[in-house]
């Protein structure tokens, strides 16, 4: 699981049921729009994230209409065990870099 990835399901995770968009996901995790939304796009053909555009008029807004994700109820344990997989994963090749 690349870095991009962990920090996007990392506040994802923050408050699972809290939906978020994408641009709130640029902002929080420091990535450019253009790294968020491909992994936004794998992790919902995964089944991991759902989406939805909210009900506005963007002229009442004065802005366009934002699409909303989160985690999917039954991938948040299959997304924490990932996401602790990989800093594991990360964390021995630290170690074993630091011994080298």
């Amino acid at each position: 699981m690349t870095l991009p990835t962990r920090l996007v399901l990392g506040v994802l995770l923050e408050d699972a049921d809290r939906p978020r968009y994408g641009l709130e996901l640029c902002r929080t995790t420091g990535l450019p729009s253009g790294t968020v939304h491909p992994i936004l796009a794998r992790l919902e053909l995964r089944g991991w994230v759902c989406s939805e555009w909210e009900e506005v008029d963007p002229r009442e807004q004065g802005r366009p209409r934002r699409r909303y994700y989160r985690l999917v109820p039954d991938a948040v344990p299959v997304a924490q065990t990932a996401v602790a997989r990989a800093h594991r994963s990360l964390e021995r090749l630290r170690r074993s870099a630091d011994g080298a």
